[in-house]
């Protein structure tokens, strides 16, 4: 069988997996939080049709090795964590990180580690706890669940502090919203919902810490109340993107439409 069908084949398995990457940044130019994703190729192991010749000197000059390549696979699919444009909505529950971090979130009191956000849109439930549209618990720079149990009003400053006022008049400044920072942000897994997963990838032995925001010594970014961070997803480069991909996919089914043909001369050569 012809190499250059199982290339073409290659190419539009490739292209067509460029595509759902494509689709998928598209279908999140308005997710809160969302962080594009970006499909890079790379070749597949070539076919040595004869190896390399070393120079001689005074004898004879070096021969390059003849090789063909068998197509293209998937080197990598990458998120990339730039940042996204702010959305101004003036809701005090609504944060934004200006920089590196993401939020803490957990499903119960308990969760170790917590899972990340870059998603800020929060909500105070009836029991006066800070959490997520999907009722997850947003945490403090200690790990647990933040609860606003005394305070009457509360606002909350750029390192994440939240400013209580009380009942009695005085002022609570002991809670941290709670902002924690990876080493490598495209090692984290997505799990959906904005959320994602700290992976060994992500952190060397999962040694995960809550920290807090606008901090110098770990390089946190600092907290903006009353916005949030937009998808980073450019609809520009996208449809570029897609016309390439398009393209690309065309071309490659063209290359096994060619194939075939030859194969069909080749079977009409006994008649």
């Amino acid at each position: 069988m012809l190499r250059s069908m199982y290339s073409g084949v290659s190419g539009m398995r490739g292209f067509q997996t460029k595509l759902d990457v494509i689709g998928n940044n598209i279908a999140n130019v308005n997710t809160t939080g969302f962080k594009a994703g970006r499909v890079m190729f790379k070749d597949v192991m070539s076919q040595t049709v004869s190896g390399v010749t070393a120079p001689v000197e005074g004898e004879n000059g070096g021969v390059n090795a003849k090789q063909i390549g068998l197509g293209v696979s998937i080197g990598s699919i990458d998120t990339l964590h730039t940042g996204g444009s702010a959305q101004t909505t003036n809701n005090p529950t609504d944060l934004r990180i200006d920089g590196d971090g993401f939020f803490l979130v957990s499903m119960t009191e308990d969760q170790d580690p917590p899972f990340l956000t870059r998603a800020g849109d929060f909500h105070v439930d009836a029991l006066k706890n800070l959490v997520t549209s999907d009722g997850m618990f947003v945490c403090d720079s200690g790990g647990a669940p933040i609860n606003l149990g005394d305070a009457v009003s509360f606002s909350i400053s750029q390192d994440g502090t939240i400013i209580q006022k009380l009942a009695d008049g005085g002022t609570d400044t002991t809670l941290k919203i709670g902002v924690g920072k990876v080493t490598n942000p495209e090692g984290l897994e997505k799990i959906g919902g904005n959320l994602y997963r700290i992976t060994p990838n992500a952190i060397a032995d999962g040694d995960f810490e809550a920290g807090e925001a606008n901090d110098a010594a770990t390089g946190t970014g600092a907290i903006v109340a009353g916005q949030l961070e937009m998808s980073n997803v450019d609809l520009t480069g996208e449809f570029t993107e897609m016309i390439v991909a398009q393209r690309g996919f065309q071309a490659n089914s063209r290359i096994i439409t060619t194939s075939d043909e030859v194969l069909q001369e080749v079977v009409n050569l006994k008649r």
